[in-house]
């Protein structure tokens, strides 16, 4: 297959990997890529500097994570290199994989699309970067972009690496006994939203050029583990520490259908569990 409804870039990652244990065929046609690539039929062989499969959406989880600022500047070029290969490609729109991480703290009742950065880290910065780079190669072309500000995506977060790799886990205790809060995105909340988002672009529907993707509500670091079964310690949380990063997804809502249960900790930890093993 050299066409398709939806391609993913940058699917052999860790949070590409937890979205194709939770990918079913929903009427949609996918093609995937990743460094490496997969055996199964659906996945293309892709580089910069070579035209992309033709697909209504391109879907980018490629990125880098962590590094110095010289390191996360990568995030920039890849931004460019796809958003140039998409409008090449005739693409309808691209949602870009990108971070709750680019408000850097947010408010009270949580950031909305429009909230102004609040010393974000190193990472978060390049993500806003790259989402400004992404919109200026994309500006005055016919392919659409929409950044998706996603939370902490369970089984992809420091405390997925932590269990992946069989190490002990420590919480910051705050105020009134309670661990951090943070919005959270199952891998399959992420399926949906993807599959969900693509069905209005390809319906001819233009997205917004911002969305935060996560649960409508936060979720305590602690509930998610306990929900798990997964054990954990505590520890007198430190100055530095952050005792709630949140969004407001209501905007996600009119757009992709939530679903109550599946966003609970007990659903969060079923679906990052279930697409683990």
């Amino acid at each position: 297959m050299t066409q398709a409804d939806i391609l993913v870039l940058g699917a052999s990652g860790k949070v590409g990997r937890l979205m194709r244990a939770r990918w079913a065929d929903a009427g949609v046609a996918t093609l995937w890529q990743g460094r490496r690539m997969g055996a199964a039929p659906g996945w293309v062989d892709w580089a910069p500097g070579r035209r992309l499969p033709q697909a209504r959406v391109v879907v980018v989880l490629s990125g880098v994570t962590a590094g110095d600022t010289a390191v996360l500047a990568e995030n920039t070029r890849i931004g460019r290199d796809v958003a140039q290969a998409a409008a090449d490609a005739g693409a309808a729109c691209v949602l870009l994989a990108s971070t709750m991480a680019v408000y850097g703290r947010t408010p009270d009742g949580g950031a909305t699309e429009g909230t102004a950065p609040d010393r974000p880290n190193a990472y978060g910065r390049s993500k806003l970067e790259m989402e400004q780079a992404m919109a200026a190669a994309l500006a005055g072309s016919n392919t659409g972009l929409c950044a998706l500000r996603i939370g902490n995506v369970a089984g992809a977060d420091l405390l997925g690496d932590r269990v992946a790799q069989g190490l002990p886990i420590t919480l910051d205790r705050f105020a009134g006994g309670v661990g951090p809060i943070r919005s959270y995105a199952g891998p399959g909340l992420l399926v949906r939203v993807v599959q969900g988002l693509a069905r209005r672009v390809i319906a001819g529907e233009r997205l917004p050029s911002v969305l935060n993707v996560a649960g409508q509500r936060p979720l305590g670091m602690d509930a998610l583990l306990a929900a798990a079964g997964l054990r954990f310690g505590w520890q007198d949380a430190g100055p530095q520490a952050v005792p709630c990063i949140s969004m407001d997804c209501r905007p996600l809502a009119a757009l992709v259908a939530p679903d109550a249960a599946a966003e609970t900790a007990a659903g969060v930890a079923a679906e990052w569990l279930g697409a683990a093993a």
